[in-house]
């Protein structure tokens, strides 16, 4: 099992991107968004990503080079255009959008079309965390790919559909990101190619009936990923349709359907808060110290050490990678490595 420093690893992520023709900037936020997800502990929105972002850019369902374009905007409000260019850096300029705006009015919601896969949606609210701003954000598949069936349904309906919070505080900022189904399709993917099984819970077959086997999702007819929610599921599925609407509908995008009109991507929708033009940012910051010292404080069961908040597990895989590196099982390394020698990039020395 390979184990690459981080640093290494970044470097080594660039240069695929830019032996593609990358330019140089956007190469270097894209690697940093995918080796930041890796550290996280979020493989599943690391650098595996790459091969698929690559045969995107090849086939010309991702652009390089394209910059985001605004369609309407107001005082407090944006709609964007990506125009199919990599998701991580036009999300970042739509971030950078929303924090100004929100500082100027108080609030800043955007939303954006036509992006490519924007990763993963807690590192846009940590940036509005760390600018002492509260944020929430939501994406959709911009209608082409469905990997959850409604509670009681065998078939896909909706995307993943991943919704994200960040909230400043003392400590490091309280990051929640989840998708609205028991696990993310990038995980689902990590087990096929590394040849392992599912976790309980996470899939049903074509049947709707529970299975580990990852390759049932990808069959035909699919299986799906299971809603959020266990025996409660509806919950996890409404909030998953919501998501679809916010990201889909609100932004003149596409919500998901039978037939895509397009490729693969995300739509967006993202709100920014400057607690100062609301309750004031003292008492919202002496309000949310009070609270996580009160839930830090509660008494645990046998065997928990302490109470972990949103936030604290990404903290301590970071710190753990960032030492000791960043271990890859072959199936998913192997892909990077092929794909280097085809574009001449010597990979990275193992630790």
């Amino acid at each position: 099992m390979p184990t690459i420093d981080a640093t290494e690893l970044l470097n080594f992520a660039t240069r695929l991107l830019t032996a593609s023709h990358v330019p140089d900037d956007e190469a270097a936020i894209v690697a940093g968004s995918l080796v930041g997800a890796n550290l996280r502990g979020h493989d599943s929105h690391g650098v595996m990503r790459i091969p698929f972002y690559l045969d995107g850019l090849k086939k010309g369902e991702t652009r390089a080079g394209v910059k985001l374009t605004i369609s309407k905007q107001t005082d407090t409000t944006i709609v964007a255009d990506g125009h199919w260019g990599f998701g991580q850096p036009l999300m970042h300029d739509l971030t950078a959008r929303l924090i100004e705006m929100a500082t100027e009015h108080g609030t800043g919601v955007g939303t954006m079309i036509h992006a490519s896969h924007v990763g993963r949606l807690g590192e846009y609210c940590q940036r509005a965390a760390e600018a002492d701003m509260v944020s929430m954000m939501m994406v959709n598949t911009h209608g082409a790919t469905r990997r959850v069936a409604p509670p009681g349904g065998k078939a896909p309906r909706l995307g993943t559909n991943p919704i994200a919070f960040g909230v400043p505080a003392e400590g490091g900022p309280l990051i929640l990101d989840f998708g609205t189904c028991a696990t993310a399709e990038g995980k689902v993917r990590v087990k096929r190619i590394a040849g392992e099984t599912c976790p309980d819970g996470w899939l049903l077959d074509a049947e709707g009936r529970p299975t580990n086997d990852p390759n049932s999702l990808y069959a035909d007819p699919p299986g799906t990923i299971r809603p959020l929610g266990g025996d409660q599921s509806y919950k996890g599925f409404g909030l998953a349709l919501i998501v679809e609407i916010f990201s889909g509908a609100l932004s003149g995008g596409v919500c998901a359907r039978e037939v895509p009109i397009n490729q693969l991507g995300n739509c967006v929708f993202m709100m920014v808060l400057d607690p100062e033009h609301l309750g004031g940012a003292a008492r919202f910051g002496e309000q949310i110290s009070s609270l996580v010292a009160f839930l830090r404080g509660c008494p645990t069961v046998e065997g928990v050490d302490e109470i972990q908040l949103p936030g604290d597990p990404e903290r301590r895989i970071l710190r753990e990678r960032e030492a000791n590196g960043i271990s890859f099982d072959p199936g998913n390394w192997q892909p990077l490595v092929d794909l280097s020698a085809q574009l001449g990039v010597a990979p990275p020395q193992e630790k």
